[in-house]
């Protein structure tokens, strides 16, 4: 089943997104059999602030636990986290 997770970054923290982000990429690689898409959120001057993957897990538990094991959230770099149920409808298969 896929899930759409958001996660917002607080406020001032990139140099903590940007310490973090080779540990994040070391553990996305290790997961990339369950990542349909990932990608940082940018605002207008194309800096992080947040970030958006959609994952293909058997529940809600087991995308719960991916997220929380992400380097990310374990140096408490995000305000909020939200995972949902997705259905992809494009690219079609």
């Amino acid at each position: 089943m896929h899930f759409a997770i958001t996660c917002t970054d607080k406020p001032g923290h990139l140099d903590l997104r940007l310490a973090t982000r080779p540990r994040h990429l070391e553990y996305l690689d290790g997961q990339v059999a369950h990542i349909v898409v990932a990608g940082p959120l940018l605002d207008a001057e194309g800096k992080p602030t947040g970030s958006l993957l959609v994952v293909d897990f058997p529940d809600e538990a087991a995308a719960q636990a991916f997220a929380a094991a992400d380097p990310y959230a374990e140096v408490g770099l995000f305000a909020s986290v939200t995972i949902q149920p997705f259905r992809v409808v494009y690219p079609k298969a």
